[in-house]
């Protein structure tokens, strides 16, 4: 609590730099947010952190190998963590309304990203290995593989 007529030597108001050092100091991450940055730099953060970029890259692995054996064209998955599928002939939207109501998958339609996104769809390796290893599996049934 700062008064708000409580003035410094020179006159001016100790509210407005009391109300500017508090917006600033809550004007960023959290403490929890700073602290958890910061140990990612440590060595058992460190190992952490490329353990945890490895799953999600064998995540990617599975999405991107089944759907280059059913011969779609597919970028990423190898140094990502996100596949896109070309959709030729169809739009995004269809395609990834097909993906839904034939395997029950859920990708993300390209044209959320943009007109350049328009033909593609999305998938992304952040799940658990089993829920990744299931789709794999419908996709593969789906498209005979």
């Amino acid at each position: 609590v700062c008064p708000k007529d409580l003035k410094f030597e020179d006159g001016a108001l100790v509210h407005a730099d009391w109300s500017r050092v508090v917006g600033t100091m809550s004007n960023g991450p959290s403490h929890f947010a700073s602290a958890g940055a910061c140990a990612m730099f440590t060595e058992a953060g460190m190992k952490a952190h490329k353990e945890l970029i490895q799953y999600y890259l064998g995540n990617a692995k599975l999405v991107r190998e089944v759907l280059l054996k059913a011969n779609m064209e597919v970028y990423g998955g190898d140094n990502a963590p996100y596949v896109w599928v070309r959709c030729p002939g169809k739009d995004s939207w269809s395609t990834f309304q097909e993906f839904l109501d034939k395997c029950q998958i859920v990708s993300t339609p390209g044209a959320g990203f943009g007109s350049m996104g328009e033909g593609f769809v999305r998938f992304s390796s952040f799940a658990p290995r089993a829920a990744v290893e299931e789709a794999v599996t419908r996709l593969a049934k789906h498209y005979g593989v």
